[in-house]
This record gives structure tokens, sequence and C-alpha cells, in this order.
């Protein structure tokens, strides 16, 4: 395939960006979209070894396991966070999504809590800050107990391990006109909130975890759905009315 590629182009966080438009030849359908940048990155390094300007250097863009799980490839691509397929990640996209001839527009994840560094990378240290204001367990739950020692309802581990299926990589961010990051929350509050061993911290986990995102900027829940929509592990907003029954409950528990 041969494509055109209006990236957004940023040298550091104080500059000022722009798109720039680049030509890619021979794209082979069977390759992802990371692959197709790696292959616009060599491109750019033998077309301009002699050049000083930064629009001329390789983009930056993250990415680590390439494998769908570590959220950290987030692009926005033709206006939907990690492109036109359902319930992957930039990383998973491949080119057979697009056609020859295609104009393809890249750009970094755009929320006011996620900072551009670079080009396409952006600082999404604000959701590890929430995580850190409470979303762990921090009791002494003793060493691993015998299979089925500790009751839990199989609906119950199921929607826990569908909340904890969560990889943090912000899409749901980037895709609210709000910026709000309630599904990510709902789903870190969820996969405690379910299990016996997360109920001891419930009360100071979601409240600690809501004002540390309302700290940060992230806006409110907008209840248009888009983030269940662009969720890589399609995550369901069903999480977010469950973190906000823990909220309440948390509320009245310290009204008390």
């Amino acid at each position: 395939m041969n494509l055109t590629l209006k990236i957004w182009r940023q040298k550091n966080a104080k500059t000022k960006g722009k798109f720039v438009t680049y030509k890619i030849n021979n794209v082979s359908e069977d390759s992802s979209f990371l692959e197709m940048l790696d292959q616009l990155n060599e491109q750019l390094i033998r077309e301009n070894k002699d050049s000083v300007a930064f629009t001329d250097c390789p983009v930056a863009f993250d990415h680590d396991c390439r494998e769908g799980i570590c959220g950290m490839c987030g692009l926005y691509i033709n206006g939907r966070p990690h492109g036109p397929d359902l319930g992957v990640t930039t990383c998973q996209l491949h080119m057979r999504k697009f056609k020859d001839g295609d104009t393809i527009v890249i750009e970094p994840w755009r929320a006011k809590p996620f900072p551009i560094i670079k080009d396409l990378v952006v600082d999404r240290s604000a959701l590890d800050k929430i995580i850190q204001a409470g979303g762990f367990v921090s009791i002494n739950t003793g060493s691993a107990q015998d299979a089925n020692a500790i009751l839990i309802s199989k609906k119950n581990a199921d929607l826990s391990m569908d909340a904890a299926a969560c990889i943090g990589c912000g899409a749901c961010v980037a895709t609210c006109k709000n910026a709000s990051a309630m599904l990510f929350v709902a789903a870190k509050v969820s996969q405690f909130a379910l299990l016996p061993q997360g109920k001891v911290e419930a009360v100071e986990r979601v409240k600690n975890m809501i004002k540390k995102m309302d700290e940060l900027g992230f806006g409110n829940c907008t209840n248009t759905y888009a983030c269940e929509v662009e969720c890589p592990k399609l995550i369901s907003v069903t999480n977010i009315a469950r973190l906000n029954r823990e909220f309440l409950h948390a509320k009245i528990v310290a009204e008390k």
C-alpha cells in the first residue's frame, strides 16, 4: 500500500506543534500500525541523514510490549483512540484496516492531564498517581489460600477479572469530551470492591482515588459511553455505576 501520513510533530512541551505530511510506499497490509511507523522512521533516517530539521528526524511514539498488554501505544488515529478497529490497542491494529491511497491522521492523546512530551508521546503519569492514591490492597492478606478457601461467587470473580483487564492506556480519557478518567478509576475500584480482600479499605480507597482524579484535572463523566466504545479491553460502563455506589456509601459512612 501507498499511504499519506499527517503526523503531529512537536519538539517538546514548550514549543508549538504542527501537522507534517509524509508519503510512505510499499506498506504491507499484514504489518501492524507501529511497524508501519517503524518503516517511516527508517525512511526518514535514510533520506535525511544530513538534515538537522526537526521534522526530518524520526517520529517519537510510545511502545513497549507490542502485544496489547502494556497500554503504552496510545495514538489518536483518524479521530479515534487506537484507530478504527474495536477492542484492540494501536500495536494490534493492522494495516489491512486501511486502503491503498488512504490519508491517515495521527495525533497524541488530547487531554490536559496528559501533557505532550514530544511528537506522539504524552505524559500519562497522572493515571499512576491515581493508583498511588488508593488503587491497591495494603493489608496483610497472608499467604496464598487453597483453592475455594475464600468463598467468592463466580459472578463477582468474573466481574472483578473483567475490571482488572484495564491496562491504563488512557483511551477513555482521550475520547471523552471532558477528559474524564471515570472508566479507568471505576475499573480499578471495581476489581477490589467485588472481592473480600478489597473491602477492608474500600471506603478510603474510593474517596482517595476520586479526590486525586479531581485534583489532577480530569473532567466528570459525560454519560456518552464513548469510553466503553473505544476501550481496547471493552471495560463496561457498569463499573462507573459501581464506582458511584461505592463513593456514595463512603460518604454515608463518613457522616455517621
